[in-house]
């Protein structure tokens, strides 16, 4: 082993709005290192969610079969329609539905699902 995941950073034009969403969603506490950069950090020791200022942030597309996706993120819930009303309520957008997941984009516009 080299070393071990620290963060995984998501390039958003409005690092504090999107920080905050998924602080909503995953819980954790935000660290703000200036202007271009915030972390949120879980309360289990965990990997970092970082947030990078990229103010000519494009979104990705979902289905990204040319490539455009990148990557996206899985959160792992218990009720899916209980987490789908506090979502959508935090301003993530629905996407579609499929058996053992649900897909949705958060408010800058990445790809993330939830699943059960």
């Amino acid at each position: 082993m080299i070393g071990r995941l620290y963060a995984t950073v998501l390039d958003c034009a409005e690092p504090a709005l999107l920080a905050e969403f998924y602080r909503s969603v995953l819980g954790g506490r935000i660290e703000v290192d200036g202007d271009d950069w915030i972390d949120l950090v879980p309360g289990d020791g965990g990997p970092r969610l970082s947030f990078q200022l990229s103010p000519g942030h494009v979104a990705p597309r979902w289905p990204g079969d040319d490539g455009d996706q990148q990557f996206h993120l899985d959160v792992q819930v218990d009720d899916f329609d209980a987490a789908e009303t506090e979502l959508l309520r935090l301003g993530a957008r629905f996407l579609e539905a499929h058996e053992g997941f649900r897909v949705y984009l958060d408010p800058a516009g990445h790809p993330f699902c939830t699943v059960g």
